[in-house]
């Protein structure tokens, strides 16, 4: 059976508000999310400190461009 990750074409998002005394802090909680999640290549692609806390989005990178795509190797494969 394919594993839902093997069908990830480049990366997930994900975009919350944390609540943080700045924007700095946010990124770093962000990332640290992230990481807990158990990804490696991770970024943050947007970030608004307002108010209590900042609205964040990360991206974690399952395939970074010219890595070798699970979902194309498995189509390679049926035919």
């Amino acid at each position: 059976m394919v594993q839902s990750m093997e069908k990830v074409m480049d990366a997930i998002d994900v975009e919350t508000l944390l609540v943080c005394a700045s924007e700095a802090e946010g990124r770093s909680l962000m990332l640290d999310i992230l990481k807990g999640f158990g990804f490696t290549d991770v970024d943050v692609v947007f970030a608004q400190f307002e108010g209590p806390g900042v609205r964040i989005r990360g991206r974690a990178y399952v395939h970074r461009p010219a890595d070798k795509y699970q979902w194309l190797q498995q189509a390679g494969k049926a035919g």
